[in-house]
């Protein structure tokens, strides 16, 4: 059974940080590539980061450069994403995923997380 769960949402003020984690069972890690992806109500699901099977690339979306950081760490089976900077436009909730490929397409994601919700005040 795949199984992918965030933890680390919450409520913090504009310019705050905040960091979330998703950890994955053993083998639905190893080997892929993760995605962090947000969804804000009435708008579509959208790529925050990707990062490669190990770590070495990563991707972000504009929005949110220089503000967020995805890492992983493979032998905890946990991918990381560290938002500093954090605006009230950034308030949604936000899901891990798993992909073969680093790419921005959540189409290309199989499994994903039940999400945590990230709530910004201005």
């Amino acid at each position: 059974q795949v199984q992918l769960v965030e933890s680390g949402g919450g409520l913090v003020q504009a310019g705050g940080s905040l960091r979330l984690s998703c950890a994955a069972s053993g083998r639905t890690f190893i080997g892929y590539a993760m995605g962090w992806f947000r969804q804000a109500p009435g708008k579509e699901r959208e790529v925050v980061a990707t990062i490669n099977h190990s770590g070495a690339r990563t991707d972000y979306a504009d929005s949110v450069k220089g503000r967020f950081t995805i890492s992983r760490d493979n032998a905890k089976n946990t991918v990381y994403l560290q938002m500093n900077s954090l605006k009230p436009e950034d308030t949604a909730v936000y899901y891990c995923a798993r992909s073969p490929w680093a790419v921005s397409d959540p189409h290309k994601y199989d499994y994903w997380g039940q999400g945590t919700q990230v709530t910004v005040s201005s």
